[in-house]
């Protein structure tokens, strides 16, 4: 159903192409998401949008633009060498040129680690262009030295040698927790073994570009006081990005954002535990009126039914009810 409803939009901007994968009804709210490093919608966002609960919830309040890094859409070429390699800023610009391209006023954002950056920093540019955040193990300030020196092996075996093996162990460690990469012991999960297979489609120098303008981000710190919209955050326990999280949550209006910890996960939660990302979304959108269609049921086993709800939720605030820092344990099939 979802893979029928897509359409394909390549659009011309001031900083060069970028594609846009389009679902549902054009008249709705807008959801805007933009992945990881050397992920697309394929791989970043089909957990959450698989799951059924997060399905009815999104598709019936919103029509939602994957916009994609540049390079790395479905059948992707190479980008030429001689093409300059955007900054997050000409990124973050290029997600208002898709926005006027579409005619679109408000909107909402759901970015995963990298691509919650580039949200974040389009929020900070276009205040009013924002109605919400919703970001995944975002990253906030300047890398650390850990992630710049991983960033910089990354970029040297994909300049050499393209997408090798070691290239993606270290893009699997950055995505997913133990458990589900596995070990001598453990096989790897069918998760793991789906985005491997990913990853060898993906065009190595186009995966090496977005590496280098991530590598050389600003730090947000002092613009997230300007934010205008509510946030909510989630990360995994497990996180490489785990105290990125936490410092972006600490300088957000507390009054106006939320942090969710998942345990036993790392940091694409959209693929490895979608189902704790349910409860806190539906009463993060409850603040703007939006719900989940009344005739979707509640099994006893649902993540939505009402009585597995933390009562730490259900206070009313100004974001409509109240998110606490709370963890979430979804149970993890092996």
């Amino acid at each position: 159903l979802l893979a029928k409803n897509r359409q394909e939009h390549h659009i011309e901007t001031k900083h060069g192409p970028v594609s846009v994968a389009v679902y549902g009804d054009h008249d709705k709210h807008a959801l805007i998401t933009y992945p990881d490093v050397a992920l697309n919608h394929m791989s970043c966002f089909q957990g959450l949008l698989f799951c059924p609960e997060a399905a009815s919830l999104l598709l019936h309040n919103f029509c939602i633009y994957h916009i994609s890094p540049p390079g790395h859409e479905l059948g992707a070429t190479p980008i030429l060498p001689n093409s300059p390699v955007a900054s997050v800023d000409e990124l973050a610009d290029q997600v208002a040129e898709v926005l006027d391209f579409f005619g679109l006023g408000s909107v909402m954002c759901l970015g995963v680690s990298a691509g919650a950056y580039i949200l974040t920093l389009f929020a900070t540019k276009y205040r009013e262009r924002v109605l919400g955040l919703i970001l995944v193990s975002p990253l906030c300030r300047t890398p650390s030295w850990t992630e710049w020196f991983y960033n910089k092996v990354m970029s040297n075996l994909l300049y050499y040698y393209g997408m090798c093996d070691m290239v993606k162990d270290c893009l699997l460690q950055r995505y997913f927790g133990k458990r589900v990469r596995g070990g001598s012991a453990v096989p790897e999960s069918d998760i793991m073994q789906a985005c491997r297979s990913f990853l060898d489609q993906r065009q190595s120098m186009n995966i090496w570009r977005f590496i280098q303008t991530i590598n050389q981000r600003h730090d947000l710190t002092e613009s997230l006081k300007q934010l205008q919209c509510r946030t909510l955050i989630f990360v995994g326990e497990n996180s490489q990005f785990h105290t990125e999280a936490v410092h972006m949550t600490a300088k957000l209006d507390k009054r106006y954002s939320a942090l969710v910890e998942v345990q036993a996960c790392g940091s694409v939660v959209t693929e490895e535990q979608p189902h704790a990302m349910l409860i806190p979304m539906e009463y993060f959108l409850m603040g703007y009126g939006l719900f989940r269609p009344s005739h979707v049921s509640s099994s006893p086993r649902s993540p939505l039914n009402p009585f597995c709800i933390s009562p730490e939720l259900l206070s009313p605030e100004s974001m409509g009810v109240k998110l606490k820092p709370i963890k979430t344990r979804a149970n993890l099939r092996v």
